[in-house]
């Protein structure tokens, strides 16, 4: 066998993130740890390929793929040893593990399918290999929930690409197109801030649609007098923003006014009032509570925010069932909203991150009332 020490990537980011997951790995007793999320292959080694796995140890550093990545791999990831897989999984992983005397391996049970897991076990039993599997859940998604700077770097840009976006967009959205048109000019416009594509599909809803929170743009036409809610983001160097306003063009009927400035009302309390060291579940609170008091706490169907990073959902979720806890580093969206069935909904969504304690808000759009 040829020796696989390698000290991860030349940057010292990448350095630390791999000597922190080498610790994470220690304390839970396991050999080696198999991953496969893109994101957090990416995170690890620097490779943005579509399929490939990586093989962390206390001194291994492997980044298996197949023929179509191969020169990928070696120019992305120069100082992990680079494999050629063939075949199916358990056909290279079983005789690697064996070489290198490892007994007990962690996998991501929330990213490896059942029928990849159930093979891997039925090969194991049949060659009769002495390796347990053993299932772990966010040990590098908790790593990557504190920034690096270069990171806040990079999505800070995004924020400003996606901010850019917006305004340009506020003279697009207009009476008489239709939602898909509206959401392509939109796409247009980040990628001609040299946007990444998108992270995630571009939302435009008018009128009623506006109260679905995910709702998918349709051939709608765009009226006088009603909301329009934008949900949009950009990616730089592989990192997310996210980012929503709501739009009246025209008039606002009297609730659609109430219900933004309660929305309002209720993110500015968010912000101003989180703290690192603060429960996920208590950031949540701070808004909800606003919209409840306002009588509007069953159209707040949702949490108040999620981290934003490699991933455009990641690591802390601020709900009122998180179990997360906020620490500086941390980015991630403030979005309340409040949803009529029939009639239309706001979301207001902005990006902060968690610095000396408190949360500083990275978009620059205008959050008051937008016609």
């Amino acid at each position: 066998m040829t020796n696989r020490l390698v000290e991860g990537p030349r940057r010292n980011s990448g350095i630390k993130r791999l000597r922190k997951l080498r610790t994470s790995l220690a304390k839970r007793g396991l050999d080696a740890l198999l991953l496969s999320q893109p994101e957090n292959l990416r995170y690890l080694s620097g490779f943005a390929g579509s399929s490939g796995w990586l093989l962390i140890s206390g001194q291994n550093a492997i980044l298996a793929t197949d023929f179509r990545y191969m020169e990928q791999a070696k120019r992305e990831s120069p100082n992990f040893e680079i494999i050629q897989t063939k075949r199916e999984l358990p056909d290279w992983l079983l005789g690697l593990v064996s070489d290198l005397g490892w007994h007990k391996l962690g996998f991501e049970a929330n990213f490896v399918s059942y029928e990849s897991y159930h093979k891997l076990s039925e090969a194991i039993a049949t060659k009769q290999v002495n390796l347990e599997l053993v299932p772990t859940t966010g040990i590098v998604e908790q790593l990557r929930s504190i920034k690096e700077p270069e990171e806040l770097g990079f999505i800070t840009k995004a924020v400003e690409l996606a901010d850019a976006a917006f305004e340009q967009a506020k003279a697009i959205i207009r009476p008489g197109i239709t939602e898909k048109e509206a959401a392509w000019e939109i796409e247009k416009l980040l990628r001609q801030e040299r946007s990444e594509g998108t992270p995630f599909e571009i939302i435009v809803a008018s009128g009623s649609n506006s109260a679905l929170p995910h709702a998918q743009p349709t051939e709608k036409i765009i009226h006088s007098d009603e909301p329009v809610l934008i949900d949009m983001g950009a990616r730089i160097n592989g990192y997310c923003s996210d980012f929503s306003r709501t739009l009246f063009l025209g008039k606002a009927d009297k609730t659609l006014r109430e219900i933004y400035n309660i929305v309002l009302k209720a993110q500015t309390a968010a912000i101003e009032g989180i703290e690192s060291g603060m429960d996920a579940s208590q950031a949540d609170q701070l808004a909800r509570s606003v919209v409840e008091q306002a009588g509007y706490g069953d159209a707040f169907g949702h949490g108040l925010g999620h981290g934003v990073g490699l991933a455009v959902h990641e690591l802390p979720t601020l709900g009122s069932s998180s179990a997360d806890s906020l620490a500086d580093g941390m980015i991630f969206t403030i979005e309340p909203g409040i949803y009529l069935a029939g009639k239309g909904g706001v979301r207001i969504e902005d990006m902060v991150v968690l610095e000396n304690g408190k949360a500083r808000v990275l978009n620059k759009a205008k959050r008051d009332l937008l016609f």
